[in-house]
């Protein structure tokens, strides 16, 4: 069970939408992967139901309700959450409004920059969650704050090959990489994902071609071979992607990967 002194009146969301949180809450459904590992690192007790893509942390024991894209929003009404964690990227608008439609309080995160990301979690356990700041964040923060001082490199970030997709303007990931001196080619083009075709990626010539394992699991045997010439380094999806606990680490590993 959680419970944080605050005040009763309904707080927004980060997309603006006042969530009416119970004062207490002892019952979380989290529809993004790297808030249900933020949630159970911090309330464990408290998440009852999570997607199918929430592996973290392992062994996670709680009841399943499909994908981020087609939850079972029947199975969720059946655990009685006290409030749904939704992210307005990752989870789709008819689906949350079909829950709040039925009376469930969704708190919807919107996170396109690690500044974000910290400011984020903090209102989303504070007043959706009716807890105080996890300590966990507080260290992220700190990890996060001393700024690169190295030499710049510029990388385009493959995210999806059959066709090749590419990590664009306004991501998570471009903000995560650029903190550690990679700059994203990408990162005008009006799309946040565009599709390129792969001789385009190649004719770049970028420093880096940095692979995560998600959404496609690129790795050292596939992905590196369609850049003949060029530096390919495939990281930890959850490293580059995942707003959470993985924060604290992250920094030193993509550090390491990155040299």
């Amino acid at each position: 069970m959680s419970v944080f002194t605050d005040d009763n009146s309904d707080k927004q969301d980060d997309t603006g939408v006042p969530v009416p949180v119970p004062g207490t809450v002892s019952r979380i459904v989290s529809l993004v992967p790297s808030l249900s590992e933020s949630v159970a690192a911090t309330l464990p007790g408290a998440l009852t139901g999570a997607t199918d893509w929430c592996a973290h942390p392992p062994g996670l024991d709680v009841t399943r309700v499909r994908g981020t894209k087609n939850p079972d929003l029947d199975a969720i009404l059946r655990l009685r959450p006290d409030v749904v964690l939704a992210n307005a990227e990752e989870n789709r608008a008819p689906d949350i409004e079909a829950l709040r439609a039925a009376g469930v309080p969704v708190w919807v995160t919107r996170i396109e920059t690690l500044d974000q990301a910290f400011s984020s979690l903090a209102r989303m356990f504070t007043h959706a969650c009716r807890t105080a700041v996890p300590a966990w964040l507080t260290r992220a923060e700190e990890v996060w704050r001393e700024p690169y001082r190295g030499p710049r490199r510029t990388a385009v970030i493959p995210i999806w090959r059959r066709p090749w997709m590419v990590v664009g303007r306004d991501t998570f990931t471009g903000d995560v990489l650029a903190r550690l001196g990679v700059d994203n080619l990408y990162a005008g083009h009006p799309e946040r994902y565009p599709k390129i075709p792969l001789d385009e990626l190649v004719a770049a010539r970028p420093d880096l071609v940095v692979l995560p394992d998600e959404p496609y699991a690129f790795s050292d045997t596939d992905g590196p071979e369609c850049f003949p010439g060029l530096r390919s380094v495939p990281v930890s999806g959850r490293l580059l992607t995942w707003y959470g606990p993985s924060l604290v680490q992250a920094r030193a590993e993509l550090e390491r990967a990155l040299r």
